[in-house]
């Protein structure tokens, strides 16, 4: 098997660099997903599939004008008749060759055998035109006897291409499939054929082989053709949606993502006291159910992996013995926080309605039940509780942290800042207001701005974190890499002091960036990857990463391994099928290289064109 092309990064906007390394500062409140796809072509030739609300612009095509695009569709439409090349015009047969097709013997296996060489290129080239002429009659089936003919004469892959139009036309898929593969097996790089196979292949929803060949056809063409790269983004998510459902049938529902994930959901919430009757000083027998809150509550404040299962089973405990009286609400809302963070949305919900319901002066579930509104795409909804929350306690600092969240999101920058800065108003101890605050700032451009609120953040929080590892991320993404560097190194060194069995793992995996970033240095970043998944072995951007990195040196089959097992951390479904897209991406690389070993070459000169190609 020749060499897989080894890829290199290409900038896309957003890229998945951008969403790895800005991930804990601009979803605190929320699940880290990746968002759909989209095809791209990176450097040295690696087909891959990123994306988020905006494509990617094609930087060496021009784009067609419609009337372009208008005779290129026609064009498509039409059944091949001469050269095979998409961007010459079909070779159409001479009149009297039409018009003489009559005078041909009826072509049989017996027939053929007496004629010369030049008689057989001859006839079939007539038995073609008379085809052409029929198939442009809408007359399918005298096509396919004349095409069929014409194979009989001379089997050539054109002829093989144009009866396959003729079954596609009569919707006889496997026929289709038959003839393009016996088509592709005389020119494998025949993009028509591979088209028309792929198109086959989605109806009979062998999704995974149709991928494939519209892959490759991709690569083929330079991906000119808008079709066929809109169609593998189309099959990407069919094949990771079929993978997905078997996934989910095995998948633990009571499996808790990594304790980074989870710490950094539980801490975008202000640290509230325990309730009196809660406190670790009065002993409550652990056979009821405050005893199991109680002990709930206890086992979260050892942010670790044992510590958050032991929380989440306290608390499906405490409801099932009861007895909660003026806990009920607390019980119902802790329950539901860690169904959200388990995937079971439905669950979830219904738990905080119940909290409501009990107790409607718990802002905290309003604004947790907004944020779950937010992760399934209900912005209406999400945005009714936080005004719920607002009515009921409109001096609570934390409705205006996830309200600015809520605006983050859906980049309303002037919005956002204005209620950070609300959030840090009624409280200026909350250090992920100030830090989300200059992450703001900054995406509106206000980039002075946004470094003097992170200096403030190092002055006024100096023995926090988090705050050196974003600041670390701002100053990566302008290029200043030795800063973001030291910023990370300090943020790394403090979670080691404050935070020995639980750290947060970003900073290790922000500096593996970098490093890539910086030099290409692998070692390194790999190092630093490993150590992030040793800390928290379930952690799914240390995951990303470390694939995104063995992607990069060309190790595509070992990254294949770390995609597929993002796949499997992934919590919701949707999480799952956008992982997956990443892995079936990765896949077909592997594919239509080891299927198609001529396109290495091809893949190289493409990828020599774009920025980061050596």
């Amino acid at each position: 098997m020749p060499p897989l092309a080894r890829p290199i990064a290409v900038p896309v906007e957003p890229s998945l660099w951008d969403r790895l390394s800005n991930w804990a500062s601009e979803n605190k409140a929320l699940v880290y997903t990746i968002a759909g796809v989209a095809v791209v072509v990176t450097g040295a030739g690696v087909v891959y599939y990123l994306n988020g609300d905006d494509k990617p612009k094609a930087g060496t095509q021009p784009k067609l004008s419609k009337k372009e695009r208008r005779k290129k569709k026609e064009a498509e439409r039409q059944v091949e008749t001469g050269e095979k090349k998409p961007s010459t015009p079909p070779e159409q047969p001479k009149p009297a060759t039409v018009e003489s097709a009559d005078d041909i013997p009826q072509i049989d296996e017996a027939t053929v055998a007496a004629l010369s060489v030049e008689q057989r290129n001859e006839y079939a080239q007539k038995l073609k035109g008379a085809g052409n002429k029929a198939y442009g009659s809408k007359d399918y089936n005298k096509a396919i006897d004349l095409y069929s003919q014409a194979i009989l004469c001379k089997p050539d892959p054109i002829f093989y291409s144009n009866r396959a139009a003729c079954y596609n036309a009569l919707s006889d898929w496997e026929k289709v499939v038959e003839d393009t593969t016996a088509a592709l097996n005389l020119d494998p790089l025949y993009v028509k054929a591979l088209n028309r196979r792929a198109n086959a292949y989605e109806h009979l929803d062998k999704f995974s082989e149709s991928l494939l060949d519209f892959t490759a056809s991709c690569i083929i063409d330079e991906f000119r053709n808008e079709n066929s790269a809109a169609s593998v983004e189309k099959l990407l998510k069919k094949v990771a949606e079929q993978k997905a459902g078997k996934i989910l049938m095995t998948k633990d529902p009571n499996k808790l993502p990594s304790p980074t994930f989870v710490s950094n959901y539980i801490q975008s919430f202000r640290e509230k006291p325990r309730p009196a009757g809660l406190a670790d000083s009065i002993e409550i027998p652990e056979e009821t159910g405050k005893g199991q809150l109680q002990l709930g509550l206890k086992a979260m404040d050892k942010k670790t992996h044992e510590g958050y299962e032991e929380a989440a089973a306290a608390f499906e405990k405490a409801l099932e013995l009861g007895d909660l009286g003026e806990y009920e609400a607390l019980a119902y809302n802790m329950r539901g926080t860690f169904r959200c963070l388990r995937g079971s949305q439905q669950l979830a919900l219904e738990d905080m309605s119940k909290s409501i319901e009990l107790d409607p002066s718990m802002t905290q579930s309003y604004v947790k039940r907004a944020s779950m509104h937010l992760e399934t795409g209900n912005r209406e909804e999400a945005a009714a509780d936080i005004e719920s929350a607002i009515k009921q306690n409109e001096n609570d600092p934390d409705i205006y942290y996830h309200r600015a969240q809520l605006h983050f999101i859906h980049q309303e920058w002037q919005n956002a800042a204005k209620d950070y800065q609300k959030s840090i108003d009624l409280d200026n101890k909350f250090i992920f207001s100030h830090i989300q605050l200059g992450v703001t700032q900054y995406k509106m451009g206000s980039v002075a701005s946004s470094m003097a609120t992170f200096r403030r953040c190092i002055k006024n929080f100096s023995r926090v974190p988090d705050v050196y590892n974003y600041y670390g991320e701002l100053l990566l993404d302008q290029g200043k890499y030795e800063d973001a560097i030291h910023q990370f190194d300090t943020a790394m060194d403090m979670e080691k002091q404050t935070k020995p069995m639980a750290m947060n793992v970003l900073p290790l995996i922000n500096k593996a960036l970098t490093l890539f970033q910086q030099k290409s240095e692998f070692t390194e970043a790999e190092q630093l990857c490993e150590k992030a998944l040793i800390i928290d072995p379930e952690c799914d951007i240390a995951v990303a990463t470390m694939a995104q990195l063995l992607l990069q040196q060309g190790k595509i089959t070992e990254a294949l391994k770390y995609f597929e097992q993002a796949a499997e951390l992934a919590r919701t479904p949707q999480e799952i099928v956008n992982a997956l897209q990443y892995a079936e991406a990765t896949r077909t690389q592997i594919q239509v290289q080891q299927n198609y070993p001529q396109l290495a070459a091809k893949l190289q000169g493409m990828g020599s064109g774009f920025p980061g190609a050596p």
